[in-house]
């Protein structure tokens, strides 16, 4: 099974997606990568190119506090992307780091920005997904 596979089971279960829309999807470059565990995959403060997509272990998405303390804001495995925000921002406002050993892959955001341009339907799945993203943050937070 490709990461291609793996991301579009995800949407799946939220989007219906059409054989031109799965095309599309498998149109989609990325570069796999291997990440250490406690490694940070993307830090506070860096200007992001490229979405993360999980392929095996845990990510954690965290916040820098002023006082030198990480507090964790959510975790993530296998399908999910853990910072499509990061698509519409120019400065991260949070970090990206593996819990354990895993495994991503690195999607330029300029070719996911394209689909949102050219395949609306595709575009309406990804935001989608970090809508239920935000939806789970909230449900979590709450006091």
């Amino acid at each position: 099974m490709s990461w291609h596979d793996i991301l579009i089971r995800k949407l799946e279960r939220h989007s219906a997606l059409t054989k031109a829309d799965i095309s599309v999807i498998h149109g989609l470059p990325g570069k796999k990568r291997n990440v250490f565990k406690h490694e940070d995959i993307i830090r506070q403060g860096e200007k992001p190119k490229d979405s993360v997509v999980v392929l095996k272990g845990m990510i954690a998405r965290y916040h820098n506090a002023p006082e030198g303390r990480s507090q964790y804001l959510s975790f993530h495995m296998a399908g999910d992307m853990p910072d499509a925000q990061a698509l519409f921002l120019d400065v991260m406002d949070h970090a990206l780091c593996a819990l354990n050993k895993a495994v991503i892959v690195l999607v330029p955001h300029n070719a996911i920005i394209n689909i949102f341009k050219d395949t609306p339907s595709v575009g309406f799945a990804f935001w989608k997904e970090t809508l239920i993203d935000a939806a789970i943050f909230r449900e979590a937070i709450k006091v």
